[in-house]
């Protein structure tokens, strides 16, 4: 079932993960509320009791996979103005949020800890400064390998990327909001600020891309969405060329920070992606996981039978 986006009167941020149409490409997860005084959008999702059979709450989250909003410091009055039919709220902030982690406790009592430390490119350096020499070395001899073209036409791009990242799904066995769905991927194509950069294998005329890579720009910072590829993007290291001519663009259009999102995982461990990431990076930005509870005594209701997992919050999802 597709749910609807409660649209209110009040504007909202237009690009990237702030935006209302991003909002409504999770909406097959749940209904999307827009917070009135921030800006940022949460996705409203049912919570079944097993305690009270019959019995239904909801709660709340922020998108996929960061909380963005335009005002932070009226999050607060947000947070704290949402329903009690709501049980709980939880989300994961932008790494360039405005805010202090003294402010995330004050709208978040219950939980607010690091989650991860996000990889962040300072384009005001010269690339050939902040990206590693073997990053460089692999973008050369990419570089020989396959050209990179620059879109921004959702339409034109949706059939190819959706090949490419069937391709990523079957190789990485992804589950989860991450396995969205072609309806999801048509509204995350038409929102505002989305520039994606395909690689195309030297040679073949009329070849299909043999990888793509998803940003969205928001103001001076450009965020690294989503990137696939074929079994040929991966011999070539397209991943490598992609990067590169996209953090040049970056830099040619004024922008001043390029967010690479973290590791792979729910933790920091090391693996491919990681080291991967860290080679583009200037430095680190955190994200926090914050939640609140909202209504105490459901919560206690619905927890009852959870795992005694007091890291996990809301209790009641462990299972």
């Amino acid at each position: 079932m597709v749910n609807e986006v409660r649209s209110l009167e009040s504007p909202s941020p237009v690009a990237g993960y702030a935006s209302a149409r991003y909002a409504a490409s999770l909406s097959e997860f749940g209904t999307a509320r827009q917070l009135p005084g921030c800006h940022g959008w949460l996705l409203e999702t049912t919570v079944d009791s097993k305690m009270v059979p019959g019995t239904v709450w909801h709660d709340a989250a922020g998108c996929y996979p960061l909380f963005c909003c335009a005002d932070w410091d009226r999050l607060q009055d947000d947070i704290e103005s949402l329903p009690p039919t709501l049980v709980s709220v939880r989300v994961v902030t932008d790494p360039f949020a405005a805010t202090t982690p003294e402010q995330l406790r004050a709208s978040f009592p219950d939980v607010c800890r690091e989650f991860k430390q996000h990889f962040i490119t300072d384009l005001s350096a010269p690339l050939e400064r902040a990206v590693s020499k073997h990053h460089q070395r692999n973008v050369a001899h990419s570089l020989e390998l396959v050209d990179v073209r620059i879109s921004t036409d959702g339409n034109e791009l949706l059939a190819v990327w959706c090949r490419l990242y069937d391709n990523l799904i079957e190789r990485h066995g992804i589950t989860g909001i991450a396995r969205f769905s072609t309806r999801s991927f048509a509204e995350q194509l038409q929102v505002p600020g989305l520039v994606a950069f395909c690689a195309y294998e030297r040679g073949p005329l009329h070849a299909p891309p043999c990888g793509m890579t998803l940003w969205y720009l928001d103001g001076n910072r450009a965020y690294y969405h989503l990137a696939a590829y074929t079994d040929l993007g991966y011999e070539h290291k397209a991943s490598f060329a992609l990067f590169w001519q996209a953090l040049n663009y970056f830099t040619q259009q004024g922008v001043r920070w390029a967010a690479l999102g973290a590791g792979a995982g729910t933790v920091n461990a090391e693996s491919g992606l990681t080291r991967f990431k860290r080679g583009w990076a200037t430095h680190t930005r955190p994200a926090y996981f914050c939640g609140r509870i909202l209504n105490l005594e459901a919560y206690r209701q619905l927890s009852t039978q959870a795992p005694k997992d007091a890291s996990f919050f809301p209790a009641y999802r462990a299972a």
